[in-house]
């Protein structure tokens, strides 16, 4: 057996979960078409597993329009009524139906912004918190700014976005770095500050 590199205790175990963990949790994304990417998964992980929505990326992508929010805010309903019929995704027509509303208020957001980047990294101002867990398990699910970012989109016309989606999605696109301090990313991750 090959020396493994020591990695956080929540996805130990499966290859996709690693090379995710690996290569992209955590890591600042301050690109628009990413971040949007993440929002989706992240709505539709809301009540289930995170592997559960990994095995399906591609699948989302493919009926996504490669998570193109310029495309997916001009859905009608046909195109809502095709994807409730895709076995390939997580077929919920409330997901659906705030992935489309989702699309047109981040381009809101960009028109008032010029990116949903720099509004979203702005609660941060531009910088991930580095946070210092011995275990994943040690990470809370939601924070009093998960709250205020939560709200804020809530606000905007986002839905799905309560605070622990929001959490998450800071976790994944690198707003916080809350890899274990043990694991090889911590640090890793801590370089790719932009």
């Amino acid at each position: 057996m090959r020396n493994e590199p020591k990695r956080c205790g929540w996805c130990e175990g499966d290859p996709l979960y690693e090379a995710y963990h690996d290569n992209e949790w955590g890591v600042p994304i301050y690109d628009d078409a990413t971040l949007f990417e993440f929002l989706i998964l992240e709505t539709f992980q809301a009540g289930l597993s995170w592997i559960t929505v990994l095995r399906k990326r591609e699948n989302f992508r493919t009926a996504f329009d490669n998570f193109n929010y310029n495309s997916i805010a001009k859905y009608n309903e046909e195109k809502i009524n095709q994807l409730l019929h895709n076995k390939g995704i997580i077929r919920n027509k409330l997901k659906i139906n705030a992935t489309v509303s989702n699309a047109k208020a981040f381009l809101k957001i960009r028109d008032d912004f010029g990116t949903f980047s720099k509004y979203i990294w702005s609660f941060v101002n531009g910088k991930p918190i580095i946070n210092s867990y011995n275990n994943y398990k040690e990470a809370p699910a939601n924070t009093e700014l998960s709250d205020k970012i939560s709200a804020d989109l809530k606000k905007r016309g986002f839905k799905f976005v309560g605070s622990t989606v929001v959490y998450a999605h800071m976790q994944a696109t690198g707003m916080v770095n809350d890899h274990e301090v043990s694991c090889f990313r911590h640090e890793e991750v801590k370089k790719k500050v932009k």
